[in-house]
This record gives structure tokens, sequence and C-alpha cells, in this order.
């Protein structure tokens, strides 16, 4: 009896042992299951982290000139193609919409009078061409509407022309890297019933504003007769801002430069306001100017200072930029 007991006891020891070791193994395997699929998403996660241009290849297609391919047969732009030589737009990496600066060509896609648009064929022609020139596809997907909100308001192409960028709009965005064109991104978008299409080439902005100098103020008295300057005032003020001081100080080097040289200082505003108004503030715009003159030395007897508002306008006042050029201090050449 006792004997049969302890071979009773010795084989649900066993039994017990075997099934912790099972468990065990099953545990163990599951574990490197968890911990494959975690190294798996982090690999996803640090492939779309990395993007850099720097590791796209170059391609060696020939891509012509900017904006470097036509649309699918029976495709057409809907409307004008927003194309600014250079400007920024808004491209999706890693569902984060980036900025990238150069020259910028925008669209609205539709079919051609007596045809049907087709989401499809669109899309797929574009892939296909993208894949034929050595683009890489970087995103495919939407972004979020958290990070529409994030971004939106610094697109300032913000609901004009080929505008992709939207909460569950897909976006297709890809990247042609070239020795001779530079970077080239592109990116489209489709529903059933029109797509979208944004291309931009990478360039570094170029700065051409440059300093009004002395000798170009001589220069245009010598042969026009006239200087015409952009000094900054405050606004609605005849107080000169600091650079506006800079400007000055080149008018009198070109005064001392040739002491014989007399001008008259006029002032000029646009035509926003009253007009009596604007024309006591362009003279004593024109007085401050005359103010600053005499003392860096210059005689007042060679200078005199005198407002217009709005009467003599170089351009209608038709638009911002316009008005911009009619706010303006001129420069006159007064005869012996």
């Amino acid at each position: 009896m006792k004997r049969a007991a302890l071979l009773f006891a010795l084989g649900t020891m066993m039994i017990s042992c075997n099934q912790k070791t099972k468990e065990n193994q099953q545990s163990g395997e599951a574990g490197d299951q968890k911990e494959q699929v975690s190294t798996s998403d982090q690999a996803s996660n640090d492939a779309n982290e990395s993007f850099n241009i720097e590791n796209v290849p170059f391609s060696n297609a020939d891509l012509g000139d900017f904006p470097f391919f036509t649309l699918p047969e029976g495709l057409i732009e809907q409307n004008k193609p927003l194309q600014k030589k250079f400007d920024v737009c808004f491209f999706p990496v890693n569902g984060t919409m980036t900025p990238f600066e150069g020259r910028l060509y925008k669209i609205n896609v539709t079919a051609k009078e007596g045809e049907e648009y087709a989401q499809r064929y669109f899309e797929k022609s574009m892939a296909d061409y993208m894949t034929t020139i050595g683009a890489v596809k970087v995103f495919d997907g939407e972004i979020t509407k958290e990070e529409y909100e994030r971004y939106n308001k610094k697109d300032p192409n913000k609901g004009d022309e080929g505008d992709i960028g939207y909460e569950g709009e897909n976006i297709k965005f890809y990247v042609v890297r070239t020795k001779d064109k530079g970077n080239i991104y592109i990116q489209f978008s489709s529903n059933n019933a029109a797509g979208k299409l944004n291309i931009l080439q990478e360039e570094a902005f170029k700065q051409t504003i440059t300093k009004v100098t002395a000798d170009e103020i001589s220069k245009d008295l010598s042969e026009k007769g006239k200087s015409i300057l952009y000094i900054n005032f405050g606004v609605d003020k005849a107080n000169v801002s600091a650079d506006g001081k800079e400007l000055v100080n080149e008018i009198a080097k070109a005064l001392k430069n040739n002491m014989g040289l007399k001008i008259a200082i006029e002032g000029h505003t646009d035509n926003t306001g009253d007009a009596t108004h604007n024309k006591k503030l362009s003279d004593d715009r024109a007085h401050a100017v005359l103010s600053l003159l005499t003392m860096q030395g210059i005689e007042k007897s060679r200078l005199s200072a005198a407002g217009f508002g709005a009467e003599r306008p170089l351009v209608e006042n038709d638009s911002e930029a316009n008005k911009s050029k009619n706010r303006r201090v001129e420069l006159v050449k007064v005869n012996k």
C-alpha cells in the first residue's frame, strides 16, 4: 500500500514538472515573438524617421526643363497654374508636413472636355512615370487632423491652386535627386472627380536686395536728375527708422562728394486715408530727412524740402504692391 502511494506521488510530480516545462517553453516562445515584433516596429520607425535626401540615389534620367513632365494624355490643368520662381511648399515626411523651398509649380488636374476623369488612371500614370525617372517614394498616406492644424497657417499658398495637405487626403510623395537639376520634390493626390499635383525644384534663397550707395544716388542725380528712395519711417509718423538713417547717411556722402550739388527733398505717400493728413505727413518726412542731413554738416542752403502727399503717384494706387511704390522720397537735382 505504501509502495503504491509512493509511486502515485512520484507520477504526479513528473506530470507537474512536464506541464511547467511546457508552460515555460510557450512563455519563452511568446516572449521571442514579442521581441521580434518590437524589433520590427522599431526598424520601421527608424526608417521613417531617418529620411535624408543624401541617402537617395542619383537619377540619370533626362528630365527636361521645369516642371519636367506633362500630364497624362486626356488630362489638363483645370485653371491657371500657381507658379513661383521662389516659394515654399509643404511635403509629408513621416506624416509631418515639412517645408522645402525653391521653384514651385502647383495645379489642379481635370479631364479634357468630353472625357471623364479617372482616379486610377491619373495615379497609375504618375506612379509608373515616377519609376521611369528614378524617383523614390517617401510617403503614401494621410496626415492627421492635429498635423493639419499645426502647419496649415504656415503655408502662404493655402487654398490656392493645387493645394495638397488636408486631413484625410491620401498624399503620394516622391523625390528625384539629380546632379544637374538638384533635388526635385513631387506630390500628388486624387479622388474620383479630380487630382492635384505639386512640383518643387529645391533651390537656396538668393538675396537680391542691395544697399543703396552714395555712388548710385550720385549717378541717378547726374543721369536722370532725380533719385527715388524708399526710406523707412515709423507707421504714420515722420521719425526715420534705424535702417532709414543709414540711407540718409549715403545721401550725405553723395552731397559731400559733390560740393556744388543742391537737391530738393520731396515726400510722397499713397492715397490711403485723408489727403490733407497725407500731405502734411509727407512734408514732415521730407523735412525730417533735411534735418538729419544738416546734422551731418550739409549746408541748409543746398537743401529744400516739401511734401506732396498722393498728388504725384509713380503708378496707379490699385494694389498694395503699387501703393508701396508710391510711398517714397525723391531727391531732385536743383540746377543753379
